[in-house]
């Protein structure tokens, strides 16, 4: 499926957020033959069906956390997010920033470009913060 203009990518935007931070998937979130391309610091995932794509984000983030949107912008044909995530596994915070590119027809995500930092423990979070003053949070 090829994606079509989208006049408002809304509901997808919330399907995703709330994905993301319940791990529960909503319905009509993903079409079944979505593809998805995640950039790592140092490494690249691909997945082609809803069922990868969700076994991938629940490997690599099994706990459920909080969202923080910094940015949406509606794009022709989806949109753009770009946001933080924290959550708690083994008794540490993490965090992480992303930003993802999605194509959607009719409320349904058919594909996505991922960009992340990477997951940062407490540790790494603390030596960020000695050695660099962010201007914006």
């Amino acid at each position: 499926m090829t994606a079509q203009p989208v006049a408002d990518p809304t509901v997808a935007v919330a399907r995703l957020i709330s994905f993301l931070e319940t791990g529960s998937v909503p319905e009509g979130l993903f079409a079944p033959d979505v593809f998805s391309d995640l950039s790592l610091p140092h490494w690249r995932i691909q997945t082609e069906t809803a069922r990868d794509i969700i076994a991938e984000r629940v490997a690599g983030h099994p706990i459920p956390g909080q969202v923080r949107v910094e940015r949406v912008e509606h794009t022709g044909h989806g949109f753009t997010i770009e946001f933080e995530e924290r959550w708690v596994h083994e008794g540490q915070q993490w965090y992480c920033r992303e930003m993802i590119r999605a194509d959607v027809v009719d409320d349904v995500i058919l594909e996505m470009s991922i960009y992340c930092t990477g997951d940062w423990d407490e540790a790494k979070q603390r030596e960020h913060g000695q050695a660099v003053r962010l201007i914006r949070p």
